[in-house]
C-alpha cells in the first residue's frame, strides 16, 4: 500500500484518515477539495484539475482524498489500494453535522478563503448536509460495483465502516 485513493460520503471522515495514513506511509497527502475549490467556491477548470492531479500522481507514494469523477481514472489507474469509508448513515450525518457548525462558528479556512456558511448550510443547492444525504444511498453503490469491475483488478478495496475498522486499518 503506497498509492491509496480514499473516498467516501461527505462527513464519512475520509480526510482524516487519509491524513492518518499518509503519515503511516510517510508519503505526501492531497485533499482534492483544496485543489478543485478555487477562491469564492469557484471550481477550477477541468483540464487544470487533471493536470494538478497527474503531478501528484507521478509519485512513487501518495494519498489522495475525494470523489471526483472528473479525476478518478487518472487517480485509480496509478493507485494500488482504493479505501472506502463508509459509516451508516445516521453517522455521516452527525460527524457532517458537527463539523460543519464547528467550521461555520469558528470561520475556518477550508481552502483558498473559502469558508461554509450558514447560508450555505440552508441552502436548497449548496447544502453539504442535503449531498451528502443524497450521495449516501448512490455511493454504497458505486463503490462495491467498482471493486467488482474487472477493469480495477490491479486495486485493493478496503472498506472501512467504523471507527474500529479505521483503526484496525491503522495498526
Amino acid at each position: 500500500m503506497r498509492r491509496v485513493s480514499v473516498v467516501g460520503n461527505s462527513g464519512s471522515g475520509k480526510s482524516t484518515l487519509a491524513a492518518r495514513l499518509a503519515g503511516r506511509l510517510d508519503v505526501p497527502w492531497l485533499e482534492l477539495d483544496s485543489i478543485f475549490h478555487l477562491p469564492a467556491w469557484t471550481p477550477r477548470p477541468p483540464e487544470e484539475f487533471r493536470t494538478e492531479v497527474e503531478r501528484f500522481t507521478a509519485g512513487d507514494g501518495w494519498v489522495i482524498d475525494g470523489n471526483y469523477s472528473l479525476v478518478s481514472d487518472l487517480v485509480w489507474a496509478r493507485a494500488d489500494t482504493v479505501i472506502w469509508i463508509d459509516p451508516p448513515r445516521p453517522v455521516v450525518m452527525r460527524q457532517l453535522l458537527s463539523r460543519t457548525l464547528r467550521r461555520m462558528a469558528t470561520g475556518a479556512e477550508l481552502w483558498n478563503g473559502n469558508r461554509e456558511s450558514f447560508r450555505s448550510l440552508l441552502s436548497r443547492d449548496d447544502s453539504i448536509v442535503r449531498f451528502a444525504w443524497k450521495s449516501h444511498a448512490k455511493l454504497r453503490d458505486r463503490y462495491p460495483r467498482a471493486s467488482a469491475d474487472p477493469a480495477n483488478a490491479h486495486l485493493t478495496f478496503i472498506r472501512v465502516a467504523s471507527r474500529a475498522d479505521a483503526d484496525a486499518l491503522m495498526g
